[in-house]
């Protein structure tokens, strides 16, 4: 690193770093109408070699749900090297110093190459789940949607319908991130040279009794012609439902188009219910991969910032190789108030600030990783209850990929 040097992002910086990402990622970067608005230079970091920037990395102001609550989160993204520059630290360089600058107690972002970042302390905190429906085995349940209770919404003004319905599922399940209007504008974009031969996105959303919109997916179709008849495909690409008749007519409405043969979903739960509304649970083709990877960055207020599914009262002596300042012991108590202190009692735990991201979200359990020995219970009795604490009834689920 010393030919290189590291510095913040500047306003004009934004295509010469997105080229950097592009190549990297070995994509072709396009139009894009919505990133320069949405850059954030002051939160860009970049390595240059000379006058030329050579590696990236950027972390977006946006909020996250956790168990209990909604808090900001670094959502770190644009990660890449040029291939001229590889294998020379600038990674390395840059992903340190992002999680020492970073204000928010926890960075959180999507791997594309896992390998990288539980080498920075980061960890897969929550599992996805891919669907590759058989709409012809699957068998659907018999839910009648009323007249009136699913209809398709324009996109024009949708925003204003949907954004409160991803407001409600942050406070009912953690790993959501929020959307600010520009956020939502660019969910929603709609570019024709971008769907692939799909058709345009299609809004259905379900009304309650009241007329109240309760829940909405967004999806497409494509057309698909086997040798035996119609086989369209159906591509789901977000499903938020915030009562059980919203969520069972909205699936049963998917499972049942006309003509359709496959319906495919990325972006489940790992406790997603769906096979409760099937007769045929193997049609669903379902596979469990990584998705949103968390990574600590300040012990005790991370830690005071979430809630907890038991009364827990335990010192937890942590390791940070990267930040100094999260490795001690610290006081976890949970009550009316949570609290997370600093001290010089005995441990109940040792544990890294790598496992501590992996189980923040509630989606991993402590006691997992005691059986590899990356986690020491000091005190009997202390990862039973820690275990039971960081724990949650919902599992974490992330709807994008940012």
């Amino acid at each position: 690193m010393s030919d290189f040097t590291v510095r913040a992002a500047g306003a004009g910086d934004y295509a010469e770093l997105r080229g950097v990402f592009a190549g990297a990622m070995m994509f072709e970067p396009g139009a894009d109408e919505f990133g320069p608005r949405m850059f954030e230079p002051e939160r860009a970091l970049v390595v240059t070699d000379g006058a030329e920037i050579v590696g990236t990395t950027r972390a977006l102001t946006r909020d996250l749900s956790v168990p209990g609550a909604v808090v900001p989160a670094a959502h770190v993204t644009g990660v890449g090297v040029k291939a001229t520059h590889r294998r020379r630290g600038i990674m390395a360089e840059l992903i340190s110093r992002q999680l020492r600058e970073v204000p928010e107690a926890i960075a959180v972002l999507w791997a594309s190459e896992s390998g990288i970042y539980g080498r920075f302390g980061y960890a897969a905190a929550a599992w996805g789940l891919s669907y590759e429906i058989d709409l012809h085995r699957v068998g659907p349940s018999s839910v009648k949607a009323r007249p009136g209770e699913i209809s398709e919404l324009p996109a024009e003004g949708a925003i204003k319908e949907l954004a409160p319905l991803l407001l409600a599922l942050q406070e009912r399940r953690p790993g959501v991130s929020g959307r600010s209007d520009l956020k939502w504008q660019q969910h929603l974009e709609d570019k024709p040279d971008e769907r692939g031969g799909k058709t345009a996105r299609q809004i259905l959303v379900h009304r309650d009794e009241t007329g109240t919109i309760d829940g909405y997916a967004l999806w497409r179709g494509k057309m698909h012609w086997t040798a035996t008849g119609p086989a369209n495909e159906v591509h789901l690409e977000e499903l938020v439902a915030l009562t059980p008749r919203a969520y069972q007519t909205l699936w049963q409405h998917l499972l049942t188009l006309d003509l359709a043969g496959t319906l495919e979903f990325g972006f489940a739960a790992i406790d997603e219910p769906l096979q409760q509304l099937v007769t045929t649970p193997t049609a669903l083709n379902r596979r469990v991969s990584e998705s949103l990877w968390v990574r600590v960055t300040d012990v005790p207020r991370a830690l005071e910032q979430r809630r907890y599914a038991a009364a827990v009262d335990l010192v937890l002596d942590i390791t940070d190789d990267l930040i100094p300042a999260n490795t001690g012991r610290f006081h976890l108590t949970t009550g009316e108030t949570v609290s997370c202190k600093p001290t010089e009692s005995p441990a109940d735990l040792t544990v890294s600030v790598t496992e501590l991201g992996a189980i923040y979200l509630g989606g991993r359990q402590l006691a997992e990783f005691a059986t590899t020995g990356r986690v020491t219970e000091q005190t009997p009795g202390a990862l039973t209850q820690a275990t039971a604490a960081f724990g949650w009834p919902t599992a974490p689920v992330s709807l994008e990929i940012f």
